[in-house]
C-alpha cells in the first residue's frame, strides 16, 4: 500500500505543486479498520481498538479497490513497484510488491531510495527475466538501469483497479489517507478497499 499511495501523492503534486504537496504530506493520517457507517459524504471507520474515526469524502477523493495475488502472478514482462531492503550482494531484498494495472505503465519509472530507512529502495519497471521458484529472483528494467529483486516466501503481493464511493460498505476493510484540518476533523484523499478478502495495509 505504501507504494500506491506515494503514486497517488506523485498525482497530487502534478495537480497542485510541490509545495502543495509537502504541506498535504505534513498534515496527512492513515485511518485503518472497517467501515461501520456510510451517511453521504461521510464515514466512520473502526479501528482494531475498537474507537471511531469520521472522515469526510469529497470530490477529490480517489477510491482503489486492493486484491492480494502470488509470486506466479508476476510475470515477465509485468509492470511492478517492488519495495524493498538492499542485500549484501548489491541486489534487494522485496518487502512488498505491487503488481501495476496495464493501464498505469511506466508509472514513477526508476530506482530511488524508499521512505523506510537507508538501506530501503524502490524499484518501478517491467519484469524482464523471472529465475527460480523459492525466493525467486527478479531482473526488473527501468529507463537508464535495470536491478535485482529477489522475492522470499510470504511477501505480500498486491494489485488494484480504479473503484468510486460505491465500494464504501458497512464491513469493508480499508485505509483512508486523510488530511488533518487545524480543527481535528478529517478529509479523505486516498481510500483503498480490500477485495475478495483481501485486508489493506
Amino acid at each position: 500500500m505504501r507504494i500506491l499511495i506515494g503514486l497517488a501523492l506523485a498525482g497530487v503534486m502534478a495537480l497542485g505543486g510541490g509545495a502543495a504537496l509537502a504541506q498535504q504530506q505534513a498534515n496527512m493520517v492513515a485511518v485503518t479498520g472497517t467501515v461501520a457507517a456510510v451517511n453521504g459524504d461521510d464515514v466512520d471507520v473502526t479501528g482494531a481498538d475498537g474507537s471511531i474515526s469520521k472522515v469526510r469524502l469529497n470530490d477529490k477523493t480517489r477510491f482503489t479497490y486492493t486484491m492480494a495475488m502470488t509470486v506466479d502472478d508476476i510475470k515477465q514482462g509485468s509492470y511492478i513497484g517492488a519495495g524493498a531492503m538492499k542485500d549484501d550482494k548489491g541486489g534487494n531484498t522485496a518487502v512488498e510488491i505491487t503488481i501495476f494495472p496495464e493501464a498505469m505503465r511506466g508509472a514513477a519509472e526508476g530506482f530511488r531510495q524508499w521512505n523506510e530507512g537507508p538501506d530501503s529502495t524502490m524499484t518501478n519497471g517491467t519484469v524482464s527475466q523471472v529465475v527460480g521458484t523459492s525466493n525467486r529472483v527478479l531482473t526488473v528494467t527501468y529507463k537508464g538501469g535495470q536491478q535485482q529483486v529477489t522475492i522470499p516466501d510470504g511477501t505480500p503481493i498486491t494489485t488494484f483497479e480504479t473503484a468510486d464511493n460505491s465500494a464504501l460498505t458497512v464491513g469493508a476493510h480499508v485505509v483512508i489517507r486523510a488530511i488533518k484540518g487545524d480543527d481535528g476533523a478529517l478529509t479523505g484523499r486516498f481510500v483503498s478497499v480490500g477485495k475478495d478478502g483481501y485486508v489493506p495495509k
